[in-house]
């Protein structure tokens, strides 16, 4: 197991930016599983909407604990993900808070756990889960501490990745723009030749057309343009 000096050398080395969100979570999820004090198994919960999902686990133990916490809608990982509290569970032979999921991860290894929500613009949006096989294993302040640092650089992560999906969703915005002016203006010369009109005088005849028949008027663009490559 790593020393806190480890943990926050291996965090400044981790490279979050320009990277895909899948493979910085992977590798978070093995620094925790090194570094945290405790640590066997550890996973990602992101939360979006109702939905929760494992976005990343090291070791199958944290995965299947996870799920078991999906198919019941509540556990540990989840109403900390929801809530934005931190949530241990030093015995799972002898914890009473959600009986049914403990009674069912017991038999898949788990006798401790800890989990850190994510934070993310003044809200959550998930957990960082650390599993262990022996009971008490996060009962430090240590160890809550680590993990606190470890869900921390995921907000980052999530955060990069976001940022640059909306980026990319800008940019495409912005080319179907472009590519819808450029048709309208295509349309546009069209009908200036057939109707001997000027150009204000042509849009207004797109507009007009797009009213008429309840279609986008860059569709009809495209008909009038597609119409006059069909006829060479």
């Amino acid at each position: 197991m790593g020393t806190v000096e480890d943990l926050w050398r291996a965090l400044s080395r981790l490279r979050l930016a320009d990277r895909a969100l899948d493979d910085a979570l992977d590798e978070v999820t093995r620094i925790a599983a090194e570094n945290v004090p405790g640590a066997e198994s550890t996973s990602i919960t992101l939360i979006r909407g109702d939905v929760a999902t494992t976005a990343a686990h090291h070791g199958d133990m944290a995965l299947a604990a996870d799920e078991l916490q999906y198919e019941r809608g509540y556990g540990p990982c989840m109403d900390a993900g929801r809530a934005g509290v931190v949530l241990r569970i030093d015995d799972t032979r002898t914890e009473t808070r959600w009986p049914e999921y403990v009674a069912r991860v017991v038999e898949v290894g788990v006798r401790s756990s800890l989990s850190m929500p994510l934070p993310y613009q003044a809200t959550t949006i998930g957990a960082l889960n650390i599993y262990s096989t022996r009971p008490a294993a996060f009962a430090s302040d240590g160890s809550v501490e680590a993990a606190r640092q470890v869900a921390e650089a995921v907000a980052v992560a999530v955060a990069n990745a976001d940022a640059h999906a909306q980026l990319g969703e800008h940019a495409r915005n912005m080319e179907l723009a472009m590519q819808s002016r450029a048709v309208i203006e295509q349309a546009k010369g069209v009908l200036m030749a057939q109707r001997h009109v000027d150009a204000d005088a042509a849009f207004e005849l797109l507009r007009e057309a797009s009213q008429r028949y309840n279609r986008k008027l860059r569709d009809i663009a495209t008909g009038i343009v597609a119409s006059t490559q069909d006829r060479r």
